[in-house]
């Protein structure tokens, strides 16, 4: 098996173990507050990191070492609070809804990258990003009857993600990848802690297993994704966690009862478009800027 099948079959492993997360997180937060879900999850996930750093080359001591400890700190609080958006909008907006809007994180990002990272986007880009607005729009049915607040939660989430990815973009010049997963656990684990307690809820015995297997989830697809990306580009990577939202869908629609629309299935497709087709371009871009040309 070459590299490459190896990155894809690790990538595909993690997307469908987020996939089941997903499944899971949305069981759980019909049920228990999300601050006390989010913060089992951190623990389990801080001990992943520990683990994973100190095997890692200069163990637990390199790991700490970085040369931006406060966007590192930034990082880790802009995952833990987008990890608690995402399980209300999971319960408030549905799992399917509010994978279709945050699949606008890409298109985020690179309009984030302007100001945040200094990067030039050309009209290529810029134009697949009103357009991929329009589908988050389409989705979302602003005009329409059913229309509520709770469509901005995932919407919410999708920023804070897209922040998030900036931030590790930023320090992924100068500190290692390990370095960032560390601070990333860590600083979330702590900073959920500080505020989870107040929300802790007695788990029902049957559920202590749905409560183990989220852990086990957020373990295994971390360390799928990191494989992942260690044999593949990240434009390679990003294309396939699309599938995601298929397999999100399929969920919803057979275990949660969502009704899928027109509107949603239309929206999806076009932010999915528009988002395959900027990673693709920016993965152009990368090749050309060797080669001395103008980004576009």
């Amino acid at each position: 098996m070459s590299p490459k099948t190896r990155g894809y079959l690790f990538a595909f492993l993690a997307i469908c173990i987020f996939a089941g997360q997903d499944a899971i997180t949305k069981y759980l937060g019909d049920r228990y507050p999300a601050l006390f879900i989010t913060m089992i999850r951190f623990w389990a996930f801080a001990l992943f990191v520990c683990g994973f750093a100190a095997s890692s080359p200069g163990g637990i001591r390199a790991a700490i070492r970085t040369r931006r400890p406060w966007l590192q700190a930034a990082r880790g609080l802009l995952l833990v609070a987008e990890i608690v958006l995402i399980v209300f909008s999971y319960v408030h907006a549905g799992l399917a809804m509010s994978q279709s809007v945050f699949q606008a994180t890409p298109l985020i990002v690179t309009v984030l990258s302007i100001p945040l990272l200094g990067e030039a986007v050309g009209w290529r880009r810029g134009t697949a990003v009103l357009v991929g607005l329009v589908g988050v729009l389409v989705i979302i049915n602003p005009v329409g009857v059913h229309f509520d607040l709770s469509l901005l939660l995932p919407l919410g989430a999708s920023l804070l993600f897209a922040l998030y990815s900036i931030a590790t973009r930023k320090v992924g010049s100068e500190d290692t990848a390990v370095t960032s997963l560390f601070y990333a656990g860590i600083v979330g684990a702590v900073a959920i802690s500080l505020i989870g307690p107040f929300y802790w809820t007695d788990v029902e015995p049957a559920d202590w297993f749905a409560l183990a297997a989220l852990c086990v989830c957020g373990t295994l697809s971390h360390y799928y994704l990191i494989r992942a990306y260690g044999l593949l580009q990240a434009a390679e990577v990003q294309p396939v966690t699309y599938f995601q939202l298929v397999l999100n869908v399929i969920i919803a629609v057979a275990f949660f009862g969502e009704a899928l629309s027109l509107h949603m299935v239309v929206g999806a497709l076009i932010v999915v478009g528009a988002g395959l087709f900027t990673i693709w371009r920016e993965h152009q871009l990368i090749r050309r800027t060797a080669a001395g040309n103008s980004p576009g």
